[in-house]
């Protein structure tokens, strides 16, 4: 079958969308695991009674108990915010790969 130059560029513009998806969803994943580990961090941190250490550049220090939480909640509301734009993103990507895909099959379906 010869396919036009037309759903060629589709077809060749929906693998790129799927890789940039892919590569996409390896990044949110990697920033919703560090949201996870600030989660655990906070809770920890909330049922601990002892003193507080945190990690700076590969060495242990020891730090005051509520300025790291703020700042664990903080990392927190960040990371919340960056998952949320990601979704929304990726949401345009997937619907942009869909139409496309759409387009490619009623093309080739007249061919």
């Amino acid at each position: 079958m010869n396919l036009s130059k037309d759903i060629t560029a589709k077809i060749e513009e929906l693998q790129i969308l799927e890789q940039n998806l892919q590569a996409f969803l390896m990044q949110k994943q990697a920033i919703q695991i560090d949201l996870n580990e600030t989660v655990n961090a906070i809770n920890e941190l909330k049922n601990s009674k002892g003193e507080v250490y945190k990690i700076l550049g590969g060495i242990m220090i020891k730090s005051d108990r509520e300025i790291t939480l703020k700042e664990l909640e903080e990392k927190k509301k960040i990371l919340d915010l960056r998952i949320g734009s990601m979704e929304k993103q990726e949401k345009l990507i997937e619907t942009k790969s869909e139409a496309l895909r759409k387009e490619i099959s009623a093309s080739v379906s007249k061919n």
